[in-house]
């Protein structure tokens, strides 16, 4: 059965920056209504080191939980839009590996960056984003940790998966994030 992406993108006013992942975990899954919805993910640990220098930083004191507010404060407060580039997909299993990830429909990216006039720069979190964004951009997918530009200008990185099964500690995909986010961790 194909399932639909349960979310609308997030877009601040301001925004200046897309990342943009493949699909989301199944809702068994989910800890919050929103991206990267999994405790068990990295992605708003990493985002708690590079912007606070602490992985507990967008989590409610006190809890395991993320705090969706601080998220979507820091998001608007950086200019970063949040989508994905699946729309549609079939899950050949059951799970959230982007391997057995069939796609039946990608989110337009011409029609997110047209609501984002102030945006240059897009980063996938994973290969698979990354090919799916290229292949719309009209460039070649980069390599893990690096961009390429499409003809409009647009800057498309590739950084590592934010999956716990990926295997790179999460310091070091905090350091490739921030390099493509254009911040300074301390």
């Amino acid at each position: 059965m194909p399932e639909q992406h349960p979310w609308e993108p997030f877009i601040p006013e301001n925004a200046r920056i897309l990342i943009m992942g493949t699909f989301p975990p199944g809702s068994h899954r989910w800890s919050m209504d929103f991206y990267y919805p999994n405790r068990t993910n990295d992605f708003w640990y990493m985002m708690g080191l590079i912007y606070f220098g602490s992985r507990d930083a967008l989590l409610r004191p006190g809890t395991k939980d993320f705090d969706l507010d601080k998220i979507k404060s820091l998001l608007r407060r950086e200019g970063i839009a949040m989508s994905d580039t699946v729309k549609v997909a079939n899950r050949l299993k059951n799970n959230a590996s982007d391997k057995f990830l069939e796609v039946v429909e990608p989110n337009d990216l011409h029609a997110l960056l047209q609501r984002m006039p102030k945006c240059r720069t897009v980063i996938t979190t994973g290969e698979k984003a990354a090919q799916i964004a290229a292949e719309q951009l009209g460039t070649d997918a980069p390599l893990m940790g690096h961009k390429s530009v499409s003809d409009n200008g647009i800057e498309l990185w590739r950084c590592p998966s934010t999956s716990r099964a990926y295997p790179l500690p999460l310091a070091k995909k905090a350091e490739a994030y921030a390099v493509a986010l254009g911040v300074t961790m301390n």
